[in-house]
């Protein structure tokens, strides 16, 4: 473990390290290695809601864990349902319901159980998939988040070992139906992947593949810290020469908010798509991929997001994340009895693109189709603020000093962008008190006018994580093949 650290120190007023325990016999044993390890542990059980018995068996893990000594908490996701790209919405819930959780617990570590096995059976489909030389690395012993660490610390572990060490220490696990379910490609990959040295063969793929990530990252972050800009308000300035196809997808999954690049293929498409104009001495139109949209501009290569690829509308609570890029914080927390009579939204406020309409002046020299992609705050339909500018609806006098209303004839959805100015109606109170349909203030200020987004893609630019075999000053400390 020391090798995937540094970790918290282990002590009671530090944040615990997490695990994320199925009850399987993968992180089940990850749970009882972890305490042999460490004291200050949180696991946490997931409960997809997919079966009948699921609610059962994450009861029965949780007094497992229990018994190992190990505090646990069980957390209960909700509107899932079986149909199309089940295996892909149902990891998208659960790790999103990890993060929150470790968010709220303060972790800064979340341990998972994939093993050597796992490791065989991805590299397998990902070269099944045509993808690229980092693809094959398949997972990283460390996957950085921009506020968690995912450590897969028995990567090189088989899923028999794992299982004999449960046996020989007396306990049990819970098997899943679903592992054997031969619709899921991975299910199928396993079948095929029964012979022992086939398995090896594609583990070893993966490390020595995952080496090479690790040496094209290194090289990769040392070009884009010398020619590209990333900009806080999510784009970014490429240079007067595009870059070179890997670096380029690396960019575009920044960019997008995406957690893998778009496929090598597409990419290397969209490049010779931009030879072939200079060839001709034609003008570069721009072109999307993967949610962004390449432009040259002021004679340089831009990358923004593309606009009608963002998210949809949310409510504008403290440390949300608005299309998977952008974190909103309030300089002032609202009060709970703030929240408007029409729903559960905090305040009535929600975030979304700012869309078009913005004031010149107010997009500080920047395109329009740029600053249509940033994150803004709405009201009832009107753009309220737009943090990235520094802008404001331009009612600040009366916003300050009382309210802004409720019901304005004529009001834009959130990407409409059309009304951003509001005169107060009658009936409307001021000095932060509510009107009949009203928003309260907190303090003289609105709610909104503090508000702050901070650009936080779920991939970092110079480096995704740890891949390839962990090796120590004696060579490698991870045998081979387990």
């Amino acid at each position: 473990m020391a090798r995937l650290g540094p970790f918290v120190e282990d002590t009671p007023g530090q944040p615990p390290v997490a695990l994320a325990v199925s009850g399987g016999g993968d992180s089940l044993c990850l749970a009882w290695l972890a305490t042999r390890w460490r004291r200050n542990l949180l696991a946490f059980v997931v409960d997809h809601g997919l079966r009948a018995e699921s609610a059962a068996e994450a009861a029965l893990t949780l007094e497992r864990l229990r018994d190992m000594g190990l505090p646990a908490q069980i957390l209960t996701l909700k509107n899932l349902q079986y149909g199309p790209g089940i295996a892909h919405r149902a990891r998208d819930a659960r790790y999103a319901a990890l993060r929150a959780a470790c968010r709220a617990q303060g972790c800064l570590d979340l341990l998972l159980g994939h093993q050597a096995d796992d490791q065989a059976e991805t590299a397998c489909m990902r070269q099944a998939a045509g993808s690229g030389p980092d693809g094959l690395a398949g997972m990283g012993w460390i996957s950085l988040l921009p506020d968690l660490r995912l450590v897969r610390p028995l990567l090189g572990v088989s899923r028999l070992a794992l299982r004999n060490t449960l046996r020989a220490a007396g306990l049990a696990w819970v098997d899943d139906p679903s592992n054997e379910d031969r619709r899921a490609e991975r299910v199928r990959i396993r079948h095929q992947l029964a012979d022992e040295g086939l398995r090896e063969k594609f583990w070893c793929l993966a490390m020595e593949a995952g080496a090479g990530r690790m040496v094209r990252e290194a090289a990769r972050a040392e070009v884009a810290a010398r020619t590209v800009a990333v900009l806080p308000q999510g784009w970014a300035r490429l240079g007067e020469t595009l870059p070179e196809p890997a670096l380029l997808a690396v960019l575009i999954r920044c960019i997008s908010g995406h957690v893998y690049p778009p496929a090598p293929a597409a990419v290397e498409r969209l490049c010779a798509v931009v030879r072939e104009n200079a060839q001709r001495g034609a003008a570069f139109a721009g072109a999307t991929l993967a949610g962004t949209r390449l432009v040259h501009w002021r004679g340089a290569w831009w990358l923004a997001r593309e606009a009608a690829a963002m998210a949809a509308g949310m409510p504008a609570r403290e440390g949300a994340v608005w299309d998977g890029r952008f974190t909103l914080h309030f300089s002032k927390h609202p009060r709970d009895a703030d929240t408007a009579r029409d729903g559960a939204e905090p305040h009535g406020l929600c975030v979304a693109a700012a869309g078009l309409g913005l004031p010149r002046a107010a997009r500080q020299g920047w395109p329009a189709a740029f600053c249509a992609t940033l994150p803004a705050l709405w009201w009832r339909g009107v753009r309220v603020a737009v943090p990235a500018l520094g802008w404001v609806a331009p009612q600040e006098r009366a916003a300050c000093e009382g309210l802004l209303p409720a019901g304005i004839p004529g009001a834009n959805a959130p990407n409409g962008g059309a009304r951003s100015r509001a005169e107060p109606q009658a009936g409307e109170s001021q000095g932060g008190v509510p009107g009949p349909a009203g928003l309260k203030n907190v303090g003289p200020e609105p709610v909104w006018a503090g508000a702050r987004f901070f650009f936080t893609p779920p991939a970092s630019l110079s480096g995704s994580g740890l891949y390839g075999c962990l090796s120590g000053d004696e060579g490698y400390n991870i045998c081979p093949w387990p």
